[in-house]
């Protein structure tokens, strides 16, 4: 007998290989997004410059890519892997960043990284969460995309307050010293993994970090990004 092939998560229609996690008619609501700046993420009207805030007041990295805003259905994924341990979307949520990423790629020529990293937790806080939801996701994009991935090349030494619950002055404040690099990043180009991207304060902290480390560029990869 024939093995039932597993379903896609949004819609439920079988699929010839459960590791796609969507169905290519769901896919399409990924892959046709509403135009946003490629340096911040945030809508923009032109997807070939930068948008007039970062022209004005630019981030620390040089790219960001991610899959959509903070919006369903993307958003009850997400939630779904980070707090209910639903480890299975891992690779699915990790194959919709990666198919974003190659169509950027393809259109402009986005530069393929050297080193994945993610944003770290602090150690009592994964003990408490269990797990890194990023890690599983990592290892794959590194596999395809053929890059190193270290787990513990950034460390968090210091805990802070849980970075949701903070307005943006705050959060800034709270991550000040909160990183430290434990590997060589001179000269490379760095892609630095997060699942969301709100006000961009972690991201930032650590891509100052890693470019004054000697970095050659740093790119953002999120799953959403807050508008």
């Amino acid at each position: 007998m024939l093995p039932i092939p597993a379903g896609c998560w949004l819609c439920l229609m079988p699929l010839a290989d459960s590791q796609h996690g969507v169905c290519s008619v769901c896919l399409r609501q990924f892959l046709n997004q509403a135009a946003c700046c490629p340096r911040c993420g945030l809508p923009s009207r032109r997807t070939d410059r930068e948008c007039g805030r970062c022209l004005r007041r630019p981030p620390p990295w040089q790219r960001l890519v991610r899959v959509t805003p903070w919006q369903r259905p993307l958003d009850q994924l997400v939630n779904r892997l980070k707090f209910y341990r639903t480890t299975a979307l891992a690779v699915m949520l990790a194959r919709l960043l990666l198919l974003c990423w190659l169509v950027q790629r393809r259109e402009t020529g986005l530069q393929r990284p050297d080193l994945l990293l993610v944003v770290p937790l602090h150690q009592r806080r994964a003990w408490q969460r269990g797990y890194n939801q990023l890690d599983d996701m990592a290892r794959w994009l590194a596999r395809r995309v053929a890059c190193r991935y270290l787990p513990r090349a950034l460390t968090r030494v210091r805990a802070g307050k849980i970075q949701h619950q903070l307005g943006a002055l705050a959060r800034r404040k709270n991550l000040r010293g909160a990183f430290r690099l434990e590997t060589d990043v001179r000269g490379r180009h760095i892609t630095l993994l997060d699942d969301v991207v709100t006000t961009g304060s972690t991201v930032a902290e650590i891509s100052r970090l890693l470019l004054a480390h000697g970095a050659a560029s740093v790119q953002i990869w999120c799953l959403c990004r807050t508008l």
